[in-house]
């Protein structure tokens, strides 16, 4: 697998086309799993494992990768699956997420697969893993389960919505309450932390698992003659979604004359650097990592400000 990644940066090019690539691996038995790839920093041979006095179950240890001392999670374990063990020919999958570096101890890495995200699909009600999957597809006639990393970690790291007290007081933030904003994201996880921390504002919130059903909804309301900068306030996308990611969905937002001028902001557990630069080519107006309130508030703030801007 070395060299898997070295071509990254030529794989930013299926962004804004409803494209993604998917790092498929096994865990305990010979269903295939998978992560977008760009949330992968790179896969290798499990080094020297620590273990830790205390730890949470799911965590079999750190290794210092380069100076960086990294948890190790075994990602079957934490799924509900039988645990993996641990050995000198194990192989770790390193991902970053929300800021945040961590390894998976995984059963062994299948390969990378170039995607359109129409062919990602939500899991069915009746899967028996869909606690923990986002999504699923098919490849090769092989089901393959992308799994809710998200999810994984709040249960290890529990997120905190709470928003300082100090951010509350502020004034401008009154005006938010009673205004509507659209939540658009496939991790339930993601939607439970955009609830509790804007409900904190006294929001009225509409939510979307994707970024078709969200277009769809505000297509609808649009056909029904809504001003949408009226109706709502801005709109809170995720970058990874089954069907429509959240890029598409904002480019579709600015093809369409009665949308474009909505306030979107990519809310996302992508790396910021990427993501910085994908902003600018779809369009949108802010960026923002996960599990933020401060600063998810803050940008509520700066979309509040705006009405205050005499337009030119």
């Amino acid at each position: 697998m070395a060299g898997i990644l070295d071509t990254v940066d030529q794989r930013t090019q299926l962004v804004g086309e409803n494209r993604l690539e998917i790092l498929m691996f096994r865990l305990a038995g010979r269903q295939l799993f998978a992560i977008n790839v760009f949330k992968v920093q790179e896969v290798l041979q499990l080094p020297k494992l620590t273990l830790m006095p205390q730890r949470h179950p799911f965590v079999c240890g750190v290794v210092n990768l380069r100076g960086q001392t990294l948890p190790v999670i075994d990602l079957s374990q934490a799924i509900g699956m039988r645990p993996l063990v641990p050995g000198p020919n194990s192989t770790i999958i390193v991902t970053e997420y929300n800021r945040s570096v961590q390894a998976f101890l995984v059963g062994g890495v299948d390969r990378i697969v170039n995607m359109n995200w129409e062919a990602i699909l939500p899991p069915p009600a009746s899967a028996g893993r869909q606690h923990y999957l986002t999504a699923i597809s098919k490849v090769d006639d092989q089901l393959v389960e992308i799994i809710d990393v998200e999810k994984v970690l709040a249960e290890i790291v529990p997120y905190n919505a709470k928003v300082s007290r100090e951010k509350l007081e502020d004034p401008v933030l009154e005006r938010a309450r009673g205004r509507e904003v659209l939540l658009v994201d496939d991790s339930n996880v993601a939607l439970s932390q955009l609830r509790d921390t804007l409900g904190q504002l006294g929001v009225k919130m509409h939510i979307a698992s994707d970024g078709l059903k969200a277009l769809n909804m505000l297509k609808a309301w649009a056909d029904s003659g809504q001003v949408m900068t009226d109706k709502l306030l801005m709109i809170f996308t995720d970058a990874e979604m089954p069907e429509m990611d959240g890029y598409r969905l904002t480019t579709e937002i600015r093809n369409d004359p009665r949308l474009r001028s909505l306030y979107v902001v990519l809310h996302t557990s992508l790396s910021g650097s990427f993501n910085d630069s994908m902003v600018k080519k779809v369009g949108c107006d802010n960026f923002l990592s996960k599990f933020q309130p401060d600063k998810l508030v803050d940008v509520v703030r700066q979309r509040l400000m705006l009405d205050e801007v005499p337009a030119m």
